[in-house]
């Protein structure tokens, strides 16, 4: 066989330069699993097509299984020179079995072999992320439960805004993390569609079964088109896509943390387990493990930037360029599989400062809205009713004092609607449990989400 499996047009040595330069070995080596299986079926597919005999089939399957054995040992030496792991195998291969090895290519070529490759990968890399999903949602719905009695702030802008219960604040992150194993299962769809058989790019004049092929190989579907079969990537975007959405969840979800344990804020102590030191300050418990997830969100939004920017302006059909997808690839694969799995370690072991809550959802105004929504109750147009809160407001501010702290008497100078109950009305626990419109946070709405999740969660494992 001679040292590389496409020279015959060549006359001169590649240059070691270049070898070193083009080869992806050590990025897409991880592969092999994949390529050894698809080859398997392809070689099943070309006996009972007749293209080889059953002996050289059985002679081809072996080897391969062989070569599946070392290299899951790490025993195979990888070389610049043979380019990525289809070259590496099909070598070896060469080595175990002889001239027979030659054969097992046909009607097939690297084009499709490597979109074939990538799109195992991913749909197997896909549902364990799925699964981490799950994992986590089911996390949040626990704590949730757990914590129903729990009054927090609720903000925006980062201002204290109104009161909520910290469990409706959590089923918030679980509505979007539900959302993002949604996209991904989405995205599975297009995931799971067979390219073998477009060969570079125009498919084979062999009489191949791309069914059987597909069937073998557990694919729904195959490309219906043997130019886009090898040109796209647009289910890698996809899932970068959905990665992206999902990491911006996990860091929005971690900032809160940092701040959350902050002193300034005081309402939870991360655990000792997911927190660091300082080498000069002993007195330091710093989240690392929340900033690294902040941080790491800007690498799988840059993975999704650098395929995009990759494949802009690619003409049909394949491109070598598109040999750098697989970097992006598995660092997002990677990235958010790693932080999913650290997350959902992390969260059940917070401990949440009920008291330290309570106190700042009691302080700051936020019965504003209250005292607003009473007076229109009573009649008075809204814009009105804000205008005579907001005076208030200012009135309370410079006597030092919340609203419900203010005396009856001093309520009334901004408006005559103003009656004894409202002080019922200014509580913690009758503001929560007003907002009962549906997806509220009233303790009767929170505990229906919780309850809809537990069964959607349910019903999700059992399928």
């Amino acid at each position: 066989m001679s040292e590389k499996l496409w020279d015959g047009r060549f006359t001169e040595k590649t240059e070691q330069i270049v070898e070193a330069f083009t080869a992806s070995i050590q990025i897409d080596r991880r592969l092999y699993p994949y390529d050894i299986q698809g080859s398997i079926a392809h070689c099943k597919m070309l006996a009972r097509a007749d293209i080889l005999s059953d002996d050289e089939a059985l002679q081809l399957i072996q080897g391969l299984g062989e070569i599946k054995r070392e290299l899951d040992h790490g025993k195979m030496v990888f070389e610049d020179s043979l380019e990525d792991i289809h070259m590496h195998i099909e070598t070896r291969l060469f080595q175990k079995i002889g001239k027979v090895a030659q054969k097992l290519h046909t009607a097939r070529s690297r084009n499709d072999q490597v979109a074939l490759d990538v799109r195992m990968f991913l749909r197997h890399e896909n549902a364990l992320l799925m699964g981490a999903l799950a994992e986590l949602r089911r996390v949040l719905a626990a704590m949730a439960r757990a914590h129903l009695d729990v009054v927090m702030p609720g903000y925006t802008h980062t201002q204290r805004a109104q009161p909520v219960l910290l469990a409706h604040h959590l089923m918030a992150y679980y509505e979007m993390f539900s959302r993002d194993q949604e996209r991904l299962s989405d995205c599975h769809k297009r995931i799971n569609v067979m390219p073998l058989g477009a060969a570079a790019l125009a498919g084979t004049p062999h009489p191949i079964d791309r069914a059987y092929t597909a069937q073998l190989l557990d694919f729904p579907r195959i490309s219906a088109n043997s130019m886009d079969a090898v040109a796209d990537r647009d289910f890698i975007l996809e899932f970068l896509s959905a990665a992206s959405i999902t990491m911006l969840h996990l860091s929005r979800l971690n900032e809160e943390l940092i701040l959350w344990s902050s002193s300034e804020f005081g309402f939870i102590e991360l655990p000792d387990g997911f927190t660091t030191g300082s080498s000069i300050m002993p007195q330091k418990k710093n989240p690392d493990v929340s900033e690294l997830i902040r941080g790491k969100c800007g690498r799988v939004f840059g993975d999704l930037v650098n395929l995009l920017t990759l494949m802009k302006a690619l003409p049909l059909a394949y491109n070598r360029d598109m040999q750098e997808d697989k970097a992006p690839l598995f660092d997002a694969v990677d990235t958010l599989g790693a932080c999913l799995a650290v997350t959902i370690r992390m969260l059940p072991k917070i401990k949440f400062k009920r008291a330290v809550m309570r106190r700042a959802a009691s302080a700051g105004f936020l019965n504003a809205t209250d005292l607003a929504d009473y007076l229109v109750k009573q009649g008075v147009p809204f814009r009105k009713a804000h205008s005579c809160v907001g005076q208030a407001v200012h009135y309370a501010l410079a006597q030092g004092k919340e609203l419900h702290e203010l005396t009856l008497a001093e309520l009334k100078q901004f408006s005559g609607k103003i009656r004894a109950d409202i002080f019922d009305q200014l509580t913690l626990e009758t503001m929560i449990d007003r907002r009962n419109c549906a997806g509220g946070t009233a303790t009767a709405e929170v505990t229906a989400q919780i309850e809809a999740a537990e069964a959607a969660l349910t019903q999700a494992g059992q399928g």
